[in-house]
């Protein structure tokens, strides 16, 4: 099954209107949203593990749970397809949030729809005004320095120069697996240092535990078959070790 955020490679959408757009924002809203993330990530309580020295207990706030890349994915790709079809780049975004709030017991959804219908009505209205100095100085202090889902020493199962077949795993409602490449042959070009987790678990997909991560590159014939340009080169895509079984190696042996 391809899932709707995963259509590389997907045969038969040569009449559906490609999109340029090269700004980062094309509207106002959509700073805010990014920021809200932004906001989330800097409060999230993952960072007691992922990176010494964020107090968050001394932040003023009544967000206590997790919330990192992983969530805002899979929260937006969990929306119907035809939904997620329909929305653009930050109005997916802004589902995923939504949701994610109403089902941490943080607002209800007849708090959020009445806020809808209320700033539709005045869109001017002023937002609620609060202090958030150190919310603030929090947030601040996480765009700097960041954070890392690297959890102990890398734990291989594949070396570089080793072939590998990208699996087939069952299709969730989440998945990091570009949907052109599964099934497909190809080489391990870096393994990289430590292992990596996945704040959420995708279940029959493999991921949330930390794993070693690979570059693989795989040849163009080996993907697109008849199909492929003249000329064109190697494609490389980062994988997640649950991702990869073993192919041949250089010599041929197993």
């Amino acid at each position: 099954m391809k899932l709707q955020h995963g259509l590389g490679g997907l045969e038969g959408l040569e009449g559906f209107p490609l999109d340029y757009e090269k700004r980062v924002f094309v509207e106002d809203w959509e700073k805010r949203i990014f920021g809200i993330h932004a906001a989330m990530m800097g409060l999230s309580a993952s960072l007691r593990d992922s990176v010494p020295g964020y107090d968050l207990d001394a932040v003023p706030t009544t967000f206590n749970t997790t919330w990192t890349w992983a969530h805002l994915r899979s929260g937006a790709e969990a929306m119907h397809p035809f939904e997620y079809f329909k929305f653009r780049y930050y109005e997916k975004w802004l589902g995923g949030i939504s949701a994610y709030l109403v089902e941490q017991g943080y607002l209800t959804q007849e708090e959020l729809d009445a806020a809808t219908e209320r700033f539709r009505e005045q869109p001017q209205a002023q937002l609620p005004d609060r202090d958030a100095e150190a919310v603030d100085e929090q947030v601040l202090d996480y765009l700097r320095r960041g954070d890392t889902p690297r959890r102990g020493p890398a734990t291989p199962a594949f070396a570089v120069g080793d072939e590998v077949v990208v699996r087939n795993p069952p299709a969730t409602e989440h998945t990091r697996l570009p949907g052109y490449l599964r099934g497909h042959r190809g080489r391990v070009e870096r393994v990289f240092e430590g292992n990596y987790s996945y704040f959420v678990s995708t279940g029959g997909d493999g991921l949330g535990q930390p794993m070693s991560v690979y570059i693989v590159r795989f040849e163009p014939d080996e993907l697109w078959g008849e199909e492929t340009e003249r000329a064109a080169g190697p494609l490389y895509a980062e994988l997640y070790e649950t991702y990869l079984s073993a192919g041949s190696t250089r010599d041929g042996n197993r």
